[in-house]
């Protein structure tokens, strides 16, 4: 039997899998930006050891490769009592691990903020909490789109890596398609044509969503 029969006999498979990766991209992305935009507080902050805190963590997440820090979560941190299931695991891998990306990206279109943006908030009355919600952090997220929408694909991308602790998500399955059919080539095709089509989807959106922000202004 042809090798794309195969799959396509046995699609559900990948199906599942396929339906578990944008679960778990949805989540992994929403609290990856909620996170980051948070962290951008302290790496703005006008006392250089809150900046220093959050600094450090963005560049130790930054510098440790994305599949060492789901071992990390996976497997070292029940040696703190801290312990996920295989799911929750990678979920929260990618959260903390992109976040880093986000505050960092937020940070500096937060920099580039015009100032007169700012005082223009104190004048009327906006000052902590307030100031960074409603008049610090929406032009932020506008000008970032672009940058935040190529994340989106970077965790895209990272959740394939999720299959070295069997969580079943799309590249998982695949491989346990080609495993137990011999179809190396047809399954991961297929695979590669699901996360191709989910990235363009978020590009597309992201497009989107920039041209209505691009009409706002």
């Amino acid at each position: 039997m042809n090798e794309f029969a195969i799959v396509w006999q046995h699609r559900d498979l990948l199906l599942i899998g396929f339906e578990n990766t944008l679960i778990i991209v949805a989540l992994g992305a929403t609290g990856a930006l909620a996170l980051g935009i948070l962290l951008t507080i302290p790496l703005m902050s006008s006392r250089p050891g809150i900046v220093a805190l959050g600094a450090a963590y963005v560049d130790a997440m930054r510098c440790v490769p994305f599949l060492l820090f789901v071992y990390l979560i996976y497997f070292g941190f029940p040696t703190f009592g801290i312990q996920f299931d295989n799911w929750w695991a990678g979920v929260v891998a990618l959260i903390l691990y992109n976040a880093a990306y986000m505050a960092e990206l937020l940070r500096a279109a937060w920099k580039n903020l015009p100032k007169e943006a700012i005082e223009a908030g104190h004048a009327f009355g906006f000052t902590g909490w307030g100031l960074f919600r409603r008049i610090i952090i929406p032009p932020v997220l506008y000008s970032s789109l672009p940058l935040i929408g190529n994340q989106l694909v970077q965790i895209v991308k990272d959740s394939a890596f999720l299959t070295v602790i069997a969580v079943a998500e799309l590249t998982h399955e695949a491989t346990s398609l080609q495993t137990t059919y011999f179809v190396p080539f047809a399954s991961f095709v297929a695979a590669v044509f699901l996360y191709w089509m989910t990235c363009m989807t978020i590009e597309t959106g992201v497009a989107f969503a920039n041209r209505l922000a691009e009409d706002r202004r």
